[in-house]
């Protein structure tokens, strides 16, 4: 018997991928496509779900992370399989904390999907090293410290400094002296092109991939 997939994202192109990567084999085959990640657990309480494929950012603002923690918890039997195409490093954190199986960034991976998908259901557990690198103006994501990249997501949900100092337990000048490093770095001129410029390339992604 093939192993019946749940597929959980919101974009058709992607959804349409896996569809077709997964028709490709006789090992698997689609229990479902759904695009939002809020229902997830209700398809896996079915019983006809042995692998999860989980985008992680929905249009709806339910995140495809916490519903893989749902689903840990309540049915640990199913295969999580995250995949993902934002580098938010959170992503990969969170994903290991939670407990997932494996994760695969959808434009990079050097595997193939299948390979992923294989070894997962045969009990490996598969994460990358590391996130791609995303350019920031004239940085690129490797070059961004931890609490850096900490700096940006706050900024990027609009935290002020006195806001993102309390937040981080810092001082308001340690604050600003991270962000006019991050201005150096990126040759960008203010905090709000630092903010929008880290959400489009995906470094950051305020409000997901954090412990809730």
């Amino acid at each position: 018997m093939p192993y019946r997939v749940l597929v959980v994202d919101d974009q058709i192109v992607p959804r349409q991928l896996f569809e077709n990567i997964i028709d490709s084999s006789d090992r698997y085959e689609i229990a479902a496509c759904i695009d939002s990640a809020r229902m997830a657990d209700a398809w896996c309480a079915s019983g006809g779900v042995d692998l999860v494929l989980m985008d992680v950012v929905m249009q709806d603002g339910f995140s495809g992370l916490d519903a893989a923690a749902r689903i840990r918890q309540s049915y640990p039997g199913i295969k999580i399989m995250i995949v993902t195409s934002l580098p938010d490093a959170r992503f990969l954190e969170r994903a290991k904390e939670i407990g997932v199986d494996s994760f695969w960034y959808k434009e990079v991976q050097a595997l193939p999907m299948l390979e992923i998908m294989d070894r997962t259901m045969a009990g490996e557990r598969i994460f990358p090293d590391r996130p791609p690198v995303s350019s920031l103006g004239e940085a690129s994501s490797a070059e961004l410290t931890e609490r850096e990249l900490d700096i940006l997501r706050a900024l990027a949900e609009g935290l002020t400094d006195r806001e993102i100092a309390q937040r981080s337990f810092l001082s308001v000048t340690t604050v600003r002296y991270h962000v006019n490093n991050l201005m150096a770095k990126t040759g960008l001129s203010s905090r709000t092109e630092l903010a929008v410029r880290a959400v489009r390339s995906g470094i950051v992604v305020p409000g997901i991939g954090q412990d809730h």
